[in-house]
């Protein structure tokens, strides 16, 4: 069973009615309701909880992170993102949702300004299959449309991505980059755009299929986390002096 931990400001569904409207038990809930459909273990976490609900103990837990942040990037502690960097290079997966592009953790891994064009106008979205071989696209059509949905547009300041999986088109012209696939250290990470607060996004079941699929393909594997630092030889040297080590 893969043990999921949605992670959500839970911020805009407390002051904002137009959000709470949408989400009333928060974003988080929401997204932990669908993946509950599935063979997962989900739990949720929220910023203003101690640690921002990210302990160590709830990390070793957590197979896959799920992040959505929006308004408060600011106020997750260096503390808990350099525990959670050390978690996905050790190989815990992470799924980054809509406006966490601008998260610390995210632009920590990626080592770009992560910045973009955005648009909020109720525009028309189509999100268009670019990998139909991908793990992530499984069960998915050639596209998806989405009647609303924030407009992202290039340039995206991130690094080439592993894996192109979606680009998405806006009526005003813009393209972007919104479903990408990275490899830090032992981890694997999964950007997907979807989710503007207002919008019913994570209601469809078309972006509710491609964040279960991208959960499953961000579990971590089996493979050994390599040990750094200083290390022993494995065979006998022999120095300048002739001594033997």
């Amino acid at each position: 069973m893969i043990q999921v931990t949605v992670w959500n400001e839970f911020r805009h569904e407390k002051t904002d009615e137009a959000v709470k409207k949408v989400y009333p038990a928060g974003i988080h809930q929401q997204i932990a309701n669908f993946l509950k459909e599935e063979d997962f273990s989900v739990r949720t976490a929220t910023l203003d909880e101690p640690e921002h609900g990210l302990t160590q103990d709830v990390l070793a837990n957590t197979d896959v992170l799920i992040w959505w942040g929006h308004v408060a990037h600011q106020e997750v502690s260096d503390e808990v993102v350099q525990r959670v960097y050390q978690c996905v290079l050790e190989g815990m997966g992470l799924v980054v949702l809509h406006s966490g592009h601008m998260s610390k953790i995210f632009m920590k891994l990626m080592g770009t300004s992560c910045d973009l064009k955005w648009r909020e106008a109720e525009e028309h979205c189509r999100i268009w299959t670019v990998a139909p071989s991908h793990p992530i696209v499984e069960g998915i059509g050639e596209y998806i449309e989405l009647e609303k949905e924030e407009m992202y547009g290039e340039h995206f300041d991130i690094p080439t991505p592993d894996d192109l999986i979606f680009i998405s088109w806006y009526p005003g012209g813009e393209v972007f980059r919104s479903g990408c696939t990275y490899h830090r250290g032992n981890g694997k990470i999964f950007y997907f755009q979807p989710g503007h607060e207002t919008y019913p996004s994570y209601y469809n079941k078309e972006i509710q299929k491609v964040i279960k699929n991208g959960v499953r393909w961000c579990k971590p594997t089996q493979n050994a986390y390599p040990n750094y630092g200083h290390h022993e030889p494995l065979e006998s040297i022999t120095n300048e002096k002739g001594t033997k080590q």
